[in-house]
């Protein structure tokens, strides 16, 4: 499950829901008494036949399924379900071809049914269940990763939304397959299964396993009969129907197959094409091959997730699809791409034994992010991925929950920066501590020792500690079993007469704890470095160097794999030499960062003249963005260089932030750089140069956004500068585009990113109907924020923006009514909340 709001929202927002969760945890502690384990298995599942047809003016599903299973050891004469929600007509055991009817209790949430006899261990026996389910009517709860919990998703199930396909699908993680399916979902089952599938002959379906048969029906209707042969866990289950272009590539004789929406047919490979090679990275770093049938990724409007793993069917949010000028500013979703097919070996083949060990499922496939781009884009770009998401966990004020947890309030609550992005930087020093060959294949023992099993975090340790014949239990407990990461503050005392160096490494977290950090200490003499391997192991510790030449450097943690948070007390001249010759992304960031905080200094701006020209694009765009250009001495010296990257960086959105970065020059030559920008193949580049345009012709830069509206569709950067000029301009002429585009985007950073600008716009729309029709937008979205806090956000927006403007000129208006009328509106739909 890849998460959609990771690190997209504003610092001071998520703290806000941080605050939020904190004081709601602080209300209702009871959960803190309550251990969650793993679930104690009675019965265990063996085989899953679920036969289905789907009533599209109701939003219901009609199913029958037959559940083979087991006692676990114990013997048993009875079972309980889970199955949210549906109406059960018949409970029956199967006996060869004939069925009889067995008695059972249901509560709407779980069938408890008593079997004809005591099964003792290893006697198989098979339930049929006749029923229908009901998604729409079931009341859940989703939680960061998921907004939503019903398991089966009829979207535009009527076909009256005339811009929206008709399409189901589902979404199991963590327990909603059992609201269309009755089973036992729970993540330490695991099953073989059959989905059949009776669907509209005008559209494709998709499930787990292979397609074994498709049969067209005299109704026009079809029914496809897909197998999964090798057991997965029940919240993998999936099911997808809808009128899809498939796109088909191949890996190793297996199909990998692509469903996109018809219009993104043509660039359905620039987007997931590189998926073959990733198997064969996967497969090579694991040293096992892709253990499925087939690879299928399918997109989905109005999806609850960012993507989800489903085994062999992955379902991507509807962002993935990209048109190729989005796709020259790179795949925004490669990443994800990545991170759902590596969940196919960490999460499918083996599989959390329970939600407290998430981690083992979510950690993996979070570093697959950062192995994935350090293979394919080169060091600079994984060690910028891994930095990113460390941000992530340490933004998240999430320092008190331990990675692996048994305590919380809901199993929802799991899916987050812990489990996620710190659950992924500990990985990354794991692997640098053991080595890349020893990782590899303790990865390849954790996989086959537990292959089609569940598992948890000490199954991990043991495998490492077969590889490494070490204990590894400091490292586990420390990291895995407990919170928190070390602060430190490193101090450098040279003392010249005795010719040695002492660096003072502190811990300052004011929890008590203590981390154990085995890192390298690299001291430079020019471009030679002499590295140390120590352990930090105090709160205090002091590690003492001798030399000839007094060092120009000495680099703690020499590799930069620590999870932390420091104060390194080097001069401006240790970060110039660190960055002209440590040379990681992390050395020249931790340089470049301390440049952009001293720019009156003569030196600092010559390391950022340096870093205009950074090898790797992201620091360059670090710098260009941060760039003081109201201190007149910056702002002269960097002026070419800034004129040259934006005309002639190979990088899309580094010419972006360069055009951008130009809009605080007063050149009239740069306008032609504008005007040629707004017709640029890349839409960083093009809006960029609208927005820049605006600051220097209004007229024209107007004239150039109705002109690109009217072409029908806003995508990527594009949508944000044309709203943010019409929004200034106050020209109503693209309303119905700007509302259509704002209110079809996916829950997404961009649309997040669009919302102020778009209550700004809203300010200005003096049609009434346009303009309740644009609130209405925003409140939508509002509503689908409100469970993690946003609501109060937006609410700020309409207030400060869209309020406040409306005020402004009824102030000055004679005919003041239009405008109270839609003060009054949106005040109405605040509901009397306020904003902060």
């Amino acid at each position: 499950m890849k998460k959609f709001l990771v690190g997209a929202l504003a610092l001071a927002t998520v703290q806000n829901l941080v605050a939020q969760d904190h004081q709601a945890e602080a209300q209702d502690t009871s959960w803190k008494k309550e251990y969650r384990g793993s679930y104690s298995i009675v019965n265990d599942l063996v085989h899953t036949k679920v036969d289905v047809n789907f009533d599209y003016d109701k939003s219901y599903m009609n199913g029958k399924v037959w559940i083979t299973l087991k006692p676990h050891f114990y013997p048993t004469d009875s079972l309980e379900l889970d199955a949210k929600g549906m109406d059960i007509r018949n409970v029956a055991l199967v006996k060869g071809t004939a069925t009889s009817p067995l008695k059972y209790d249901y509560d709407g949430q779980n069938i408890r049914i008593q079997l004809d006899k005591t099964y003792k261990n290893g006697e198989n026996y098979t339930i049929f269940i006749d029923y229908t389910a009901k998604p729409n009517e079931v009341k859940v709860k989703g939680s960061a990763a998921i907004t939503d919990a019903k398991g089966l998703y009829f979207i535009n199930p009527k076909g009256e939304e005339k811009d929206k396909p008709t399409q189901i699908w589902t979404q199991g993680e963590t327990e909603a397959t059992s609201v269309w399916v009755p089973t036992i979902d729970k993540p330490n089952m695991k099953t073989t299964q059959e989905t059949i599938m009776t669907v509209p002959a005008k559209y494709v379906s998709l499930s787990n396993g292979t397609l074994v048969s498709s049969k067209k029906n005299a109704n026009g209707t079809r029914t496809d009969h897909w197998k999964m042969d090798l057991p997965h866990a029940p919240y993998l289950f999936f099911m997808g129907v809808g009128d899809y272009a498939v796109i088909k590539d191949t890996w190793k004789g297996k199909e990998v197959s692509y469903y996109v929406e018809h219009e993104y047919a043509s660039v359905a490979r620039k987007i997931f094409g590189n998926t073959p090679e990733m198997m064969t990275f996967f497969s090579k770093l694991t040293g096992i091959d892709y253990p499925w049938a087939k690879y299928a990724q399918m997109t989905a409007r109005d999806y609850v997730s960012g993507a989800m793993e489903n085994t062999t069917a992955t379902l991507h949010q509807e962002s993935a699809q990209q048109d190729a000028r989005e796709l020259i500013d790179g795949n925004a979703w490669e990443s994800t791409i990545a991170h759902e097919l590596f969940h196919h070996w960490f999460g499918d083949y083996v599989t959390a034994e329970s939600w407290s060990n998430l981690t083992v499922n979510e950690s993996f496939a979070n570093y697959s992010e950062t192995l994935w781009d350090e293979y394919k884009y080169g060091k600079d770009a994984g060690d910028a991925q891994n930095f990113s998401d460390m941000m992530g966990y340490l933004n998240s004020g999430s320092e008190k929950k331990d990675l692996v947890r048994f305590h919380y309030p809901d199993k929802e609550a799991m899916f987050d920066a812990v489990s996620y992005n710190k659950g992924g930087r500990i990985l990354h020093m794991l692997r640098n501590y053991v080595g890349d060959d020893a990782f590899s294949k303790a990865l390849n023992i954790y996989l086959t020792e537990n292959r089609f099993q569940a598992a948890e975090a000490h199954n991990l340790r043991l495998a490492f500690e077969k590889v490494t014949g070490q204990d590894l239990n400091w490292f586990f407990n420390q990291w895995y079993f407990g919170d928190g990461h070390p602060l430190l503050d490193i101090d450098y005392v040279y003392n010249d007469n005795a010719k040695t160096v002492s660096v003072i490494i502190k811990q300052t977290q004011k929890t008590g704890k203590v981390f154990t950090l085995p890192i390298a200490i690299d001291v430079y003499n020019g471009a030679k470095k002499e590295r140390y391997k120590v352990w930090v192991k105090n709160a205090i510790d002091t590690f003492t160097f001798k030399y000839n030449n007094r060092p120009e450097l000495v680099n703690v943690d020499g590799d930069k794999i620590l999870l932390t948070v420091k104060k390194d007390n080097k001069t401006l001249d240790n970060y110039i030499h660190q960055y002209k010759n440590a040379g990681l992304f992390l050395d020249r960031r931790e340089a470049i960062d301390f440049a952009l905080k001293n720019q009156d200094n003569s030196k600092a701006l010559d390391l950022l003249k340096q870093a205009l020209k950074d090898k790797y694009f992201g620091l360059r765009m670090m710098t260009v963005s941060r760039l003081d250009l109201k201190n007149a001495t910056v702002k002269s010296a960097v002026e070419p260089i800034l004129a040259d990257i934006a005309k002639n960086d190979v990088k899309s959105v580094v010419r972006a932030a360069a055009i951008e970065a130009l809009e605080n020059y007063d050149n009239v030559a740069y306008n032609a750089i504008y005007n040629k920008g707004i017709n640029d193949s890349s839409y960083s580049v093009a809006g960029a140069s609208l927005e820049a345009l605006l600051k220097k012709d209004n007229a024209a830069a107007l004239a150039a956004a109705k002109k690109i509206a009217a072409g029908g569709k806003l995508k990527g950067a594009m949508t944000g500068s044309i709203t943010k000029v019409l929004a200034q301009s106050g020209d109503e002429s693209a309303f119905n585009l700007v509302a259509t585009t704002f209110d079809n985007m996916p829950l997404s950073e961009a649309k997040f990113n669009l919302l102020p600008t778009f209550c700004e716009y809203l300010g200005k729309i003096n049609n009434t109907a346009d303009f309740k029709r644009g609130v209405d937008a925003v409140i939508s979205f509002r509503e689908v924020l409100k469970p993690y806090g946003y609501d109060q956000v937006v609410n700020n927006f309409l207030s400060n923006a869209t309020i406040k403007a409306k005020e402004a000129k009824m102030a000055t208006a004679a005919d003041k009514s239009a405008y109270k009328e839609q003060i009054e509106y949106v005040k109405s739909k605040l509901g009397g909340q306020k904003g902060f």
